[in-house]
């Protein structure tokens, strides 16, 4: 019977935390409270995040600032930092986490998987051979072997 429960404690502050109205992540942006928000890095077009709901250990977002659904909506001088911090950030990953490859992406609608539609965003996360393993196909349970506090501290020591 036991064998049944999942135990996930941290999800009680998530499911008893007042929902803001409009776009989290231009909240997140004009917020200074980067610790409680994962920001490891804000750069001159757009910011670094641990993404609180992973797919893996050192699951990354980069964020313009600019509340834009489309990646052409992005001004020349926006897609050359943007790039330049997910370089940057895959750099800094590797540093710190060792990962054998990244899976790159930016989900655009929500047909395309896209839990915040209107405020593009890129996903970085950092891969493993072998991190996906039996539990997510037979369980439908994605297990990560770090808290999202203690990846925050370790990452924030290289994005500094």
């Amino acid at each position: 019977m036991f064998d049944e429960i999942m135990f996930r404690p941290w999800r009680i502050i998530y499911l008893q935390q007042e929902k803001e109205n409009g776009c989290i992540l231009c909240a997140i942006a004009n917020s200074e409270n980067d610790v409680q928000n994962l920001v490891l890095l804000r750069s001159k077009h757009c910011f670094v995040m641990l993404n609180r709901y992973p797919y893996n250990i050192g699951h990354l977002m980069v964020v313009p600032y600019e509340h834009l659904n489309s990646i052409g909506s992005l001004q020349e001088g926006e897609m050359v930092d943007i790039m330049k911090t997910v370089s940057l950030s895959m750099d800094n990953l590797k540093t710190v986490l060792n990962p054998q490859g990244f899976n790159l992406g930016v989900n655009i609608g929500k047909a395309a998987g896209a839990g915040i539609e209107n405020h593009i965003h890129f996903h970085i996360v950092p891969r493993w051979e072998g991190d996906t393993n039996f539990m997510p196909v037979i369980s439908d349970i994605k297990i990560l072997g770090e808290a999202l506090d203690d990846t925050y501290r370790r990452l924030k020591g290289v994005f500094s």
